[in-house]
């Protein structure tokens, strides 16, 4: 639920905070008090568009930052599949708005347009007049369906998803197969020339490594060879080297090494070190002669890393790359030059997932129309509550000319308002606050289904007065039995059905004016419901109809 709802330096706001209650949240207030700027906040806090004189005259910027508290565990699962994580129970989304940009976060961590719409989209529901309006699209119609038929569809619709995938995989891979044999010649001979260049070229792994170390020894080569052949003259191929000055000390230690332990050990040591540099003399000899440089090896290795690095550069970083990138173009080049029994082998894969999608997709119409049966029966059940007298509500379904991830149906909402009269699509028969009444039936009859906890209505209540707007109060009440649901009313009946009310105010100090709003007691609610239904002239005979009016609600309704 959305516990609480804090708002900064927007519009006639300087800052306001409230807490929101479980249940039926009603606001009222004078006309002009700022009522749309309070739900309005909401939409800007996630993700609505805006303009900068919403900012506060004189502000900086402008802030919104909604809590809210989920409970539903597959709301928190689908929150993590977001990876969005509860903290402390809590999820904090907030925005703050300035010239020409904002910056939205959710738990402190600062996130992109579309994660921040996304995680909305799990935790509220706001209607209003244009998400009224997106009743008269077929999308959204097949949309509620589904929400309706959700536990039934939801296996089967998996199936279709996955066996539409597949159909649309092979379906694309057969119509590229089917280019023209122009084409066709042209890409084998082009394959041809990539297959046969690297082939030719006889690539073994590794040997681009051992090359680059050879190269490298060879540019260097003749500085090594020069201090290579120094460095051995001085431990053992000149008079005077180390070697030779080693094995007079080697002398001279053996003629007085018997007669002292420490002399003997000294002379052992000399020899050992004696045999080392003997070793080293050898390999650092053997090392010279094998760095003699030959011009012709030099050539001939720096050719072939030429012909390995133009070969990385056009078909991969490696060789191993190289190697795999040719078996992949000789796979195709085996099903070019096998075209026929190619496109054969893929007519036969198409029509074979085609058939697959074909039955699972009947299936699936079969339990939607099922389930489109008891949603129909529940939503004119709905209508005639809210005194839709005589109604008449259909879900006609019709076939899509192709297939989709979704199936075939095409279904529409079709509805008469009066005896005698065939059903039409929606945008042909209702008005605007006959959408909204329908919109409140729907969500009544998916109350029990909508993982959804909050739910915001505005202009609710637009064009109803009398038993119509007693019958919607009835319908607010009952969803808010088990959702939370924030509404805006300018009408008595619906908002003495309120479990929490708020009034919103406008007050003018030194010259400034400020929107206000604060919860009210249970005599300031009578007060309130008096002035909505008494306007200017507030008498005893109004406040005790008001009381009347709560009682009653109360009792229908029980906290």
């Amino acid at each position: 639920m959305l516990q609480n709802l804090h708002v900064k330096n927007l519009a006639l706001i300087e800052e306001v905070e409230v807490e929101f209650g479980q249940g039926l949240n009603i606001l009222t207030g004078e006309t002009g008090a700022g009522k749309s700027i309070i739900l309005g906040s909401v939409n800007l806090a996630l993700g609505g568009r805006y303009t900068r004189d919403i900012i506060r005259k004189g502000a900086p910027y402008g802030y919104v930052e909604l809590l809210f508290v989920p409970e539903n565990e597959n709301q928190i699962k689908k929150l993590e599949a977001l990876d969005i994580f509860p903290e402390e129970g809590m999820v904090v989304l907030s925005r703050r708005l300035m010239e020409g940009r904002s910056v939205s976060k959710i738990n402190g961590e600062t996130v992109s347009m579309a994660k921040l719409k996304a995680v909305a989209e799990i935790l509220i529901d706001i209607h209003g007049q244009h998400e009224h309006q997106s009743l008269l699209y077929k999308k959204h119609q097949m949309e509620i369906l589904d929400a309706y038929a959700r536990d039934y569809i939801a296996e089967t619709a998996e199936l279709v998803k996955n066996s539409y995938r597949e159909y649309e995989s092979v379906k694309k891979e057969l119509e590229a197969a089917r280019c023209d044999e122009a084409e066709r010649t042209k890409e084998i001979a082009f394959l041809e020339f990539e297959t046969g260049e690297i082939r030719d070229a006889m690539l073994r792994e590794g040997e681009d490594e051992e090359l680059e170390t050879a190269y490298r020894r060879m540019v260097h080569g003749k500085k090594i060879v020069e201090n290579v052949n120094e460095a051995y003259e001085y431990t053992g191929g000149m008079d005077g080297s180390a070697s030779e000055s080693l094995s007079r000390a080697i002398r001279l230690l053996s003629e007085v090494s018997s007669y002292d332990p420490h002399a003997e050990e000294l002379y052992q040591q000399l020899m050992e070190t004696d045999s080392l540099l003997n070793d080293f003399n050898r390999e650092l000899s053997d090392y010279s002669k094998s760095m003699e440089f030959s011009e012709e090896e030099f050539h001939e290795t720096e050719e072939r890393l030429n012909v390995i690095n133009h070969l990385k550069t056009k078909y991969g970083n490696s060789i191993s790359d190289i190697l795999a990138y040719c078996e992949e173009k000789e796979a195709r080049l085996a099903v070019l030059n096998d075209f026929d029994n190619y496109l054969e082998e893929l007519g036969k894969r198409l029509k074979v997932a085609e058939e697959k999608l074909d039955r699972e997709t009947k299936r699936l119409t079969k339990l939607r129309k099922e389930q489109g049966i008891l949603l129909q029966q529940a939503i004119t059940e709905g209508l005639a509550d809210l005194n839709f007298v005589d109604v008449k509500f259909e879900i006609h379904f019709g076939e899509l000319k192709d297939y989709t991830a979704k199936g075939r149906d095409d279904v529409e909402f079709l509805i008469s308002m009066n005896p005698g009269e065939p059903v039409k699509p929606l945008a042909e028969v209702a008005s605007g606050g006959e959408l909204s009444r329908i919109m409140l039936a729907i969500k009544t009859v998916m109350a029990d289904r909508d993982e959804i906890e909050t739910l915001i209505f505005d202009e609710i209540d637009v064009g109803i007065s009398g038993r119509t707007a007693q019958k919607v109060s009835e319908k607010m009440a009952l969803i808010g039995r088990k959702h939370q649901v924030i509404c805006i009313t300018h009408l008595a009946q619906i908002a003495a059905m309120a479990d929490v009310h708020f009034a919103i105010e406008k007050t003018v100090t030194g010259g400034v004016t400020r929107t206000g709003i604060r919860m009210l007691s249970h005599e300031e609610e009578t007060e309130e419901l008096a002035r909505i239904l008494g306007g200017a002239e507030i008498t005893e005979t109004v406040r005790e109809n008001a009381r009347e009016m709560k009682r009653l609600a109360r009792k229908k309704f029980p906290v």
